[in-house]
């Protein structure tokens, strides 16, 4: 693999023994997405508890649309830092750079287009509280888009906040989560390494990772938005969509996470996560056709060659019967 795709996870180093931490390590990765930004700054500084609680950086991977630096001076008068790549050195690295730079004992790693609703950092720290053994813990979370409107929250995983008994086995099946919502303790970065293997999807393999060595925690509590949907032009994805490459880099981590399950799972799970992913892939060229009609074309391709089940067919002549009705609508 090149430089920007480690082919195993990076070491992070520990804080300095006699350096001076804060219960908090908000941190802010960034490329290209002051659009909304601004946004994503506010949401955790209306709940900062001050600097002695919390670090709260943007760490930019050299961004191409705008003086990053000059935005989090102005929105965090002095109480945001800011860490700027010299050249891009693609999401990888930067969110390696992100866990390094990190002093505090809990991080969060905030995505800059991504937000947190108030009580986000006072539920989870209670969570931590309370279930001390736990590596990592989140919340339940909903999509926001572009233009500012909120999904339903996703599925809810337990009544009450509480540690996931059964993590590690759900987490291999599917994504259940996205990053605003996840929080994760310094100390296991520091055992566990940073992200590594694949651009997209390097996400569920981490979390899958920590459910293998940690119990992990989660509230109900709908605190958490990740932007995302057809029309996000940011989205890390708008390209490996039309390049097949998103399947792919999953196809990859499918492989990986075998290694974190028990022998006597592993070949059970892995089929259940082939077909939970091209079934999602398969319906989500549906969404996105409209958007972008070529890569609506690979991902069901991409899908099909994954797992070519009843309902990812279903999916795929959906998608043709949409594509075939547009052009005797448009001929």
């Amino acid at each position: 693999m090149n430089n920007r795709i480690p082919s195993s996870p990076p070491a992070i180093t520990p804080v300095a023994p006699l350096e001076k931490r804060p219960l908090w390590s908000v941190l802010i990765p960034t490329y290209n997405c002051m659009e909304w930004l601004p946004q994503t700054l506010e949401s955790v500084l209306i709940q900062d508890p001050g600097p002695e609680k919390m670090q709260i950086e943007v760490v930019d991977d050299s961004s191409t649309d705008g003086d990053v630096g000059a935005m989090v001076q102005k929105i965090g008068k002095g109480r945001i830092g800011f860490f700027q790549q010299e050249k891009n050195q693609g999401s990888l690295r930067n969110f390696e750079t992100c866990l390094n730079r990190s002093k505090g004992h809990l991080v969060h790693l905030l995505h800059g287009d991504d937000l947190v609703f108030e009580g986000f950092y006072k539920e989870v720290e209670t969570m931590f509280i309370r279930f001390p053994k736990a590596g990592a813990a989140f919340t339940r979370y909903a999509y926001i888009n572009d233009e500012n409107v909120i999904t339903p929250p996703g599925k809810q995983l337990l009544n009450e906040p509480g540690i996931i008994g059964d993590f590690l086995l759900q987490i291999a099946q599917k994504q259940l989560l996205q990053a605003a919502c996840m929080v994760v303790k310094r100390s296991v970065y520091e055992h566990l390494g940073s992200f590594f293997a694949v651009h997209y999807g390097e996400d569920w393999e981490m979390w899958t990772r920590i459910a293998a060595h940690y119990p992990v925690a989660y509230s109900p509590a709908c605190l958490a938005l990740y932007r995302g949907g057809q029309g996000h032009s940011a989205s890390i994805t708008s390209n490996s969509l039309s390049t097949g490459q998103n399947i792919r880099d999953i196809t990859t981590v499918i492989e990986i996470v075998q290694n974190y399950l028990p022998e006597e799972k592993r070949k059970l799970l892995k089929k259940i996560a082939v077909k939970n992913f091209s079934r999602a892939y398969a319906k989500a060229s549906n969404r996105i056709y409209l958007h972008n009609p070529n890569a609506a074309f690979v991902q069901a391709s991409g899908a099909l060659k994954m797992n070519a089940d009843i309902k990812t067919i279903y999916w795929v002549m959906k998608l043709y019967w949409l594509h075939f009705t547009k052009l005797i609508r448009n001929p």
